[in-house]
């Protein structure tokens, strides 16, 4: 199988379900993709009096893509799928507050509301709408600032958003037995062995869970992943902002009426595309064609044998949508 091999708009389930419409691939040429691309240059910048450690995707043209990543991730995780929409799009892969390089504000609590409040202010301080993309977390806070901000934003591409998805399964962790570790009397040990993990051991079982082909992880990218986590664990904040950013995701889940995400994405009036894996633990693909239904201009991507990170394990499949949106809707046709 190859990552242009795609289902567009497949129920994920035998159920009948309202139809979504399907998503056009563009069939643009695309760049050749380097296999050993290392991650963009990046640096810690200062946009509409909020900073942010980002990494930057030269592009041709004057639009600009803003990438958003997941809980856990950083701005590499779109290095292969910002290079093969550079021609359309300069990228800028912002890492949120308390993940990456980014140091969060003193106070900040890591609410989606307050990720989403302070990516807003970064891109309208870029000036001009920009194309925002979102995966899992930035999928949600993509959400919420197409939702509050439409001004600010050209298209939505949502690639396994985290929409409200709670259901008690350890195989979302990305290592099950994390949930027995603060047990009594077999949490000891489970805890002295998870403290006992190399970076590397840990970046392995993040692609276990979000890879549904983990074994096709290129060895290089696990070396940068490990490299980041290993760099990552020097920081004094990163472990209570994955925290703090966890428990803001489940309390927001837990919302009703108008500020749950549900009631939140019909306001989205802009070009939107959902993308979702067939295959994805995390955030279960029966969410995608709920989540394509509920945008105003919605359609939905459904991929094969991929999981939770599509712009990574299928990111020429991936850029074929988004840049298919990107193309109808400067025509008006999407």
């Amino acid at each position: 199988m190859t990552d242009t091999d795609t289902r567009t708009g497949a129920a994920p389930t035998g159920r009948r379900r309202s139809p979504v419409t399907q998503v056009p691939l563009s069939t643009t040429p695309l760049p050749a993709l380097d296999p050993k691309l290392p991650p963009w240059p990046g640096g810690v910048e200062t946009s509409g009096g909020v900073t942010l450690h980002v990494r930057r995707t030269p592009g041709t043209t004057e639009a600009t893509a803003v990438y958003v990543h997941g809980l856990g991730g950083s701005s590499t995780n779109w290095t292969d799928l910002s290079a093969l929409l550079a021609p359309s799009a300069g990228g800028i892969s912002v890492d949120l507050p308390g993940f990456g390089f980014s140091e969060p504000a003193h106070g900040f609590r890591f609410s989606l509301d307050e990720h989403a409040d302070e990516l807003t202010k970064f891109v309208e301080g870029l000036g001009g709408p920009v194309h925002l993309l979102g995966n899992s977390m930035g999928g949600a806070v993509s959400l919420l600032i197409s939702a509050r901000r439409p001004d600010l934003v050209r298209s939505l591409t949502l690639i396994s958003p985290a929409m409200p998805d709670l259901r008690p399964d350890p195989r979302r962790l990305s290592d099950p037995t994390m949930a027995l570790a603060y047990l009594p009397f077999v949490g000891r040990g489970i805890r002295r062995r998870l403290a006992g993990q190399t970076a590397r051991d840990k970046a392995a079982q993040v692609i276990k869970l979000c890879f549904a082909e983990p074994g096709a992880f290129p060895a290089h990218r696990l070396d940068e992943l490990a490299e980041e986590h290993s760099a990552r664990a020097g920081l004094q904040w990163a472990n209570a902002a994955m925290s703090a950013s966890t428990l803001g995701i489940v309390r927001t889940w837990l919302t009703r009426g108008p500020a749950s995400l549900w009631s939140v994405a019909p306001l989205v009036p802009v070009p939107s595309l959902v993308v979702w894996g067939s295959e994805d633990r995390v955030i279960s693909v029966r969410r995608a064609r709920r989540t394509a239904n509920a945008l105003a201009r919605g359609r939905l991507l459904v991929l094969p044998r991929t999981g939770h990170v599509a712009q990574m394990e299928r990111p020429t499949a991936v850029a074929r949508a988004v840049l298919g949106m990107w193309e109808r809707a400067e025509g008006n046709a999407w």
